[in-house]
């Protein structure tokens, strides 16, 4: 364990979630398809909080109840039916689902459950039309190993995936429903990680098995993960829907440093003796302060007939532009939590003051009328008397538990591995049985037929990989961590490229273009087909990858061959490049004659730059060499 989080007490589990590829949806015999466009049809909803069982209502169903949101569900007639719109019941659990989630519960050493029965987990977000989603356990108490380490599998679940949430209007939210039902597996480790580099390598481990099976979907929003994070006097923290592997070690580092800028915050505010009740919810209208106001957020809302409230938070002078994370800040922290209470834009707070259009006279205005001393804050937001003070309150809420450290809570993850306020942590009360779909049972000549058919496992994949293949270790270990390895194994024996070229193209150039902002995922297979295939046959060159990938990413619907075209990237001939040898080497003779063969580089760098993917690097070099010796002689 790395010492530095072993001081802190870091403990973190994954939820791994990955979409199953099945013919059909779990409840259903819809196929697994996202459509695009325009939806066929159109109904509007609103979901209400239940009690469970026992009569309790869960803290985040009825938080989200209370935002008073309307869900306006879009669906086509070819991925979705009567059990998505829960206007019938659901069918029975589709036992190809089942089965693949029982070889991912051997292949990892899980206890298999006697009898699969689906549970109902509440759900109110709008993601399902129903108010709950459909789970199950399958196994449970796996393990993997992690470098010597034996790392620890609570359970397998099969799961409904949830609509996908395609835009926002005021109290209006758009599902698409395309998505709801793709099977889902669910594979939970206990919080037995310890730092985030373990935390990031488990994902990978788990990953590699699911793909292992060659019966999970990939691409964009296919696999997600949820991360649980607490330290040391900090809080359990859920974080959901981190989208990439490679961001879970980041995700983890952030929290672990949001929560230790918390209890340094928490600290502080003890040694300038708050106390809760310093904290008071004493709303002011400061909206005669800016009805000259050349911030334009507050004068529209003026427009509007819309207040201006403030609360003056006693004693957190500073502390709100405080640093957190990484691109995380305390006055984040309550802007978040008060959209989603008020159901406000944002809030403004004094410590970023003046800017916004705000002035130095009527901060001091405010400071007036609020009574504020250098110690303090103040917070305000302009909306109706309603929604500004159901932020306010909030504000005021998180201020004060901002004196007890850290609070724990349901947070969402960005896409630069910094996260965000989404809502209270669900408790128990959340789940109850599903009595519309019957039990499965697993018997144990089922197990033994399964277990003698399981795929192979990650080591001896690897192992295969770089004896048919001749990949080394670390090529042969970061196709096994991409998408792409079922793609790779077939493109490998079906063209003239060479195996490393298009494992490369997969994992390092793909990774390359991502950090420049490249859409990689909108290639298709059939792209990347067509591109090595133009490759194999000679037209045109491995070098012209990169360009060609990110002229297709932005392409949709076009062939390689377009990109080819588009981009003139197909192969020059013999006598073009014998010419253009000869043109770098007149133009550079100086440069020969000072450095002798010891050119040779430079010269390739220049012919290749000017080539741009229209010739093979070994015949530059031939030619190069030949036209070097002569006019060194």
């Amino acid at each position: 364990m790395s010492s530095k989080y072993s001081k802190i007490g870091l403990k973190a589990g994954l939820e791994i979630h990955q979409q199953l590829d099945t013919r059909e949806k779990l409840f259903c015999s819809c196929e697994p398809k996202l459509f695009k466009g325009e939806p066929e049809f159109t109904f509007v909803r609103r979901l209400r909080p239940t009690q469970s069982e026992l009569g309790q209502v869960d803290s985040a169903a009825l938080f989200e109840f209370h935002k008073g949101t309307k869900i306006l569900y879009e669906a086509n007639k070819e991925s979705v039916c009567l059990v998505e719109m829960d206007e019938e019941p659901p069918h029975d659990l589709n036992k190809e689902a089942v089965e693949i989630c029982l070889i991912v519960s051997l292949m990892i050493k899980a206890k298999l459950v006697d009898e699969i029965h689906v549970m109902r987990k509440t759900v109110i977000d709008g993601s399902n039309t129903t108010g709950f989603q459909r789970t199950c356990v399958v196994a449970l108490n796996g393990e993997i190993d992690i470098k010597g380490k034996k790392v620890a599998i609570q359970q397998v679940s099969l799961e409904e995936d949830a609509a996908r949430k395609t835009g926002k209007d005021g109290q209006l939210i758009r599902y698409r429903i395309d998505r709801l039902g793709i099977p889902l597996i669910e594979v939970t480790t206990a919080p037995v990680i310890y730092s985030p580099e373990e935390a990031e390598e488990t994902a990978f481990a788990i990953g590699r098995i699911l793909r292992a099976t060659r019966m999970v979907r990939r691409g964009l929003g296919t696999i997600r993960q949820d991360v649980n994070v607490s330290i040391r006097d900090g809080a359990l923290i859920e974080i959901k829907g981190v989208q990439e592997l490679e961001l879970v070690s980041q995700v983890i580092e952030n929290e672990v440093q949001r929560q230790l800028s918390l209890l340094e915050i928490r600290d502080e505010l003890k040694k300038r003796g708050v106390k809760k009740e310093d904290i008071t919810e004493d709303f002011v209208d400061i909206t005669q302060v800016f009805n000259n106001t050349n911030c334009k957020v507050i004068a529209k809302a003026l427009k509007q007939n819309k207040p201006v409230l403030a609360v003056r938070l006693s004693g957190f002078a500073g502390l709100l532009k405080k640093q957190l994370a990484l691109g995380m800040r305390l006055g984040a922290e309550l802007a978040g939590i008060a959209r989603f209470w008020g159901r406000v834009g944002g809030i403004f707070h004094t410590d970023e003051m003046p800017a916004y259009g705000v002035t130095a006279e009527e901060l001091n205005k405010l400071g007036q009328l609020l009574k504020k001393d250098s110690m303090d804050a103040v917070v305000f937001v302009a909306d109706t008397l309603e929604n500004a003070t159901d932020a306010l309150k909030a504000v005021t809420e998180r201020a004060r538990v901002a004196l007890e450290g850290v609070p724990e809570e349901t947070r969402a993850a960005n896409p630069d591995g910094t996260t965000k306020y989404m809502r209270p942590r669900p408790g128990a009360a959340r789940m109850y049985p599903e009595t519309d779909v019957p039990p499965i049972q697993v018997t144990k000549a089922y197990i033994d037929e399964l277990s003698t058919r399981l795929p192979e496992l990650p080591e001896q994949l690897m192992k295969r990989l770089m004896e048919d293949f001749r990949l080394n270790r670390k090529l042969a270990k970061q196709i096994l961590n991409s998408e792409y390895l079922e793609l790779f194994e077939s493109l490998a024996g079906a063209t003239k490229v060479s195996p490393t070229v298009i494992v490369v193209a997969f994992t390092e150039t793909l990774k390359a273009l991502r950090r420049e902002g490249i859409n990689v995922k909108a290639v298709t297979d059939g792209q990347f087909r067509e591109m090595f295939r133009l490759i194999g046959s000679g037209k045109t060159a491995k070098e012209s990858i990169p360009e060609m990938l990110t002229w297709l990413a932005s392409h949709e619907g076009a062939t390689a061959n377009d990109a080819l075209k588009s981009l003139g990237l197909g192969m020059i001939s013999r006598k073009e490049l014998e010419e253009l040898v000869d043109d770098v080497i007149e133009k550079n003779s100086e440069f020969i004659e000072l450095r002798g063969k010891g050119a040779l580089g430079a010269l390739m760098g220049m012919i290749m730059k000017k080539a741009r993917g229209r010739v093979k690097a070994e015949l530059v070099n031939t030619i190069l060499k030949s036209r070097l010796d002569e006019s060194l002689e």
